[in-house]
């Protein structure tokens, strides 16, 4: 299977995505980097209709992880799948009975929608207009507007530590999908990242979009390897359009995704993921919260960017990073940052600001520490290669401290 990445809404909060007549260019033109593939065409038998559109570039048939090979496209022999027709989950159970829920009640999140909230729905995600919150009179991101971090920066956290906690996934999400492993999904995270390299979007897209796909997999059950890509593309559609300027369209993300699915798939599963989410899109990510961090108390670009780069590897693991809030992880990183390039940890202004003393993110700076020594010899290197460039003071190529200070 392929990705196809697109962005519709460029978030005010960066200015790293393409214009269109950028975006048009990349559609029709075969890319230079071989794409990370997850897997064989299985289902949708698209791949001699995606050879025959002038697909010139070489591609993988299948990625393993430590324990599989085909990762997602091989044939399954559980009885469990999920299908999206028609915006209406099917959950074959191991007995074989099919089981409707037009409600999507397995969500533990979502309320029950109205039949108008419904028929709203599939009017908003047919529609190629912007999404009118995600509108702006300004091109600046969120996130750059340092002002408006000084002026409201408490009751911009304060309102943040309340939400976060209402948009977190289930550490143990992956008990009730047989099929997925977390391999799977460090896989599909890697490729995210490349996608969103490709098409210059927002990091907060990728945060969210990784956000949305921990939540959707937290409010479901028995999703199959080989609809994983499906459901990961479809947060990222969504994140792109929720978050940057100017997102791809439709059919880029069908290509990006070597034309595994369909137009149509993509726009179903888009469907039944903004009702899995019940509408709620606007999550705290730990991205948000490093940048509000590093307004209140200024570090420097190699600092920063280094946090960045922490703050994007913790996106890699569920075990243990899933077990945090997304404030106590900016923290992490930021305090990890900061003791690699300065041998500083937490400062008073922090401690003051977040309430958080060096004591209680300790346990998530140590996991984040084990993480950054490990993310050179991991097979997965997007998020390593997006940092080794002078945009990023080519901080991945820092070598991490040996050992972390005693509290």
């Amino acid at each position: 299977m392929n990705f196809n990445t697109n962005s519709h809404h460029g978030s005010p909060a960066c200015k790293e995505n393409i214009p269109p007549s950028a975006k048009t260019d990349a559609f029709q033109h075969p890319r230079t980097k071989q794409r990370t593939v997850l897997g064989a065409l299985s289902e949708n038998d698209h791949r001699g209709r995606s050879m025959s559109q002038g697909s010139q570039f070489s591609r993988q048939s299948s990625v393993s992880d430590s324990s599989q090979v085909n990762v997602f496209g091989c044939r399954s022999s559980s009885s469990y799948d999920v299908y999206i027709e028609e915006a209406c989950e099917v959950v074959l159970a191991a007995s074989g009975q099919e089981v409707v829920s037009d409600s999507y009640e397995l969500s533990a999140e979502a309320d029950p929608l109205q039949s108008e909230h419904m028929k709203l729905l599939l009017e908003l995600t047919s529609s190629s207009c912007q999404d009118v919150s995600l509108l702006s009179d300004s091109n600046e991101s969120f996130m750059s507007k340092q002002k408006l971090f000084t002026d409201y920066a408490e009751d911009i956290h304060q309102n943040m530590r309340k939400s976060e906690k209402k948009f977190r996934a289930k550490p143990d999400y992956l008990e009730r999908h047989p099929e997925i492993t977390s391999g799977m999904r460090v896989i599909l995270v890697d490729w995210l990242v490349e996608v969103v390299q490709e098409y210059k979007l927002s990091s907060e897209t990728l945060h969210l979009a990784v956000n949305y796909l921990d939540r959707f997999l937290s409010c479901t059950a028995f999703v199959k390897q080989g609809k994983l890509q499906l459901v990961g593309t479809a947060a990222l559609l969504i994140a792109a359009k929720y978050e940057d300027l100017f997102p791809p369209e439709l059919n880029e993300f069908v290509y990006i995704t070597d034309f595994t699915y369909t137009k149509k798939q993509l726009v179903r599963m888009e469907n039944v993921f903004i009702r899995m989410l019940a509408f709620r899109m606007s999550a705290p990510t730990t991205n948000q919260f490093l940048h509000l961090f590093m307004s209140v108390h200024s570090i420097c670009p190699n600092t920063e960017s280094l946090a960045l780069y922490i703050s994007d590897l913790s996106l890699l693991e569920i075990d243990p990073f899933l077990q945090f809030t997304p404030s106590i992880l900016a923290a992490g990183a930021y305090c990890l940052a900061s003791y690699t390039i300065s041998k500083s940890l937490w400062p008073d202004s922090l401690i003051s600001f977040t309430g958080y003393t060096l004591a209680e993110i300790m346990p998530c700076l140590i996991h984040l520490h084990k993480l950054h020594l490990s993310a050179e010899s991991r097979p997965q290197q997007a998020i390593r290669d997006k940092y080794k460039s002078s945009k990023y003071c080519c901080v991945s190529r820092i070598t991490p401290p040996a050992v972390l200070p005693h509290p």
